[in-house]
């Protein structure tokens, strides 16, 4: 199946929204919860989110729209969140990343991208050669990820709590 640009902004256009109702406000003990060991809390996941709205998925398409191949892609630093949200509180993420992710749709749409404009390519660090269609469409999954993820993490909060109930718990089985 094909991107569909449109169908790509619709989602990327809800990722805040959607995070924010499940997010803003909540106690301290859910936005910072983890999987255990080096895995990351929904507080990381928005920072992760704001680092990829500033460094990535917008400089990535200008990159492939200006240059093509001739420019290669900056690597990614999918940890630079840690530093960059020392101090800050979970609410505060959730409104830059809005605000970041306002801009970059803003920035996507007016590019006036046709269906040939996807076909375009760039090179990534690591991939090689890849089409904006297909850089497109992995910010579109990411977010679907990392929402997931979220969710996964929160519900394991109360894998213990839920008793015999967690045999029916799909979410606790990932």
């Amino acid at each position: 199946m094909a991107i569909t640009l449109s169908e790509a902004i619709a989602l990327l256009r809800r990722t805040p929204h959607t995070l924010d109702a499940l997010l803003r406000g909540l106690p301290p003990a859910w936005a910072h919860a983890t999987e255990g060991g080096d895995t990351w809390s929904a507080f990381d996941v928005v920072g992760h989110l704001i680092h990829g709205e500033r460094t990535d998925w917008i400089p990535r398409a200008q990159i492939v729209l200006r240059h093509g191949e001739r420019q290669p892609f900056e690597p990614f630093d999918r940890f630079a969140q840690r530093e960059a949200s020392q101090g800050r509180s979970l609410d505060d993420l959730l409104t830059e990343f809005r605000e970041l992710r306002d801009v970059s749709l803003a920035t996507l749409e007016g590019c006036e991208l046709g269906e040939a404009d996807l076909a375009r390519t760039g090179t990534h660090p690591e991939f090689g050669c890849v089409t904006l269609g297909q850089l497109i469409a992995a910010w579109t999954v990411h977010d679907l990820g990392h929402i997931g993820q979220i969710v996964r993490t929160m519900a394991r909060r109360y894998d213990v709590e839920v008793g015999p109930w967690k045999q029916y718990l799909r979410i606790l089985q990932a």
